[in-house]
């Protein structure tokens, strides 16, 4: 008869599929936290911020940080410079995790990485959202055209160059529909500001 594998041996392969792990997960599946805490011990993961852990030894993206963050606010969207550069448009590469959240949701008091946080509401926070498999952790995206019309919405806060950066190189390699934009653009009530931009691009 077969003997069954320990907790440790189940939880390097939850590890080894799931590599961002919190002790809920451990949980979800019968492994014991203290399993989790012995493998940090030995430098097997490793603590990325309260309750979050990572596979030391494990091929991740560029997109880790997304995941790490994701996996402690599930609830939040990534938007605005960390969206763009998800989507490959313009040049900004933001040390900061940027991250949508509803108005009256409640955040962790420290993070890593750090967070640069926009608080929205009703359709602005709800439409757009893509979810994403990063990292084995399912995490949610405003789609390209939502992102960049967040950009107007929040010029004063990412600068306008930003914004015309990424209307001007959205439309140019076609990653951006214009009937997506004015939509979004009607959602974030910045239709007037973004006209003149947009009929001088199309």
């Amino acid at each position: 008869m077969a003997m069954k594998p320990t907790q440790s041996v189940r939880l390097l392969k939850l590890a080894r599929r799931q590599p961002i792990l919190r002790v809920k997960d451990l949980l979800a599946v019968g492994i014991h936290p203290e399993n989790l805490r012995r493998l940090h011990r030995k430098g097997v993961v490793e603590r990325t911020s309260r309750g979050v852990y990572r596979l030391v030894e494990a091929d991740y993206t560029e997109y880790l940080s997304l995941a790490e963050v994701a996996k402690r606010v599930p609830h939040s969207v990534v938007c605005l410079l960390s969206a763009l550069l998800f989507h490959q448009i313009g040049t900004q590469l933001p040390p900061d995790v940027w991250l949508a959240v509803e108005r009256r949701s409640a955040l962790p008091t420290s993070m890593n990485p750090k967070l640069r946080v926009v608080r929205m509401s009703g359709a602005a926070f709800s439409e757009g959202i893509e979810e994403h498999q990063i990292e084995g952790v399912p995490v949610r995206v405003y789609c390209a055209a939502k992102t960049v019309v967040d950009c107007f919405k929040f010029r004063n806060k990412v600068g306008l160059d930003v914004a015309l950066e990424a209307l001007r190189e959205g439309l140019r390699y076609r990653k951006l529909k214009r009937t997506d934009l004015d939509r979004f653009a009607v959602v974030c009530r910045v239709t007037n500001v973004m006209r003149p931009y947009l009929e001088s691009m199309t």
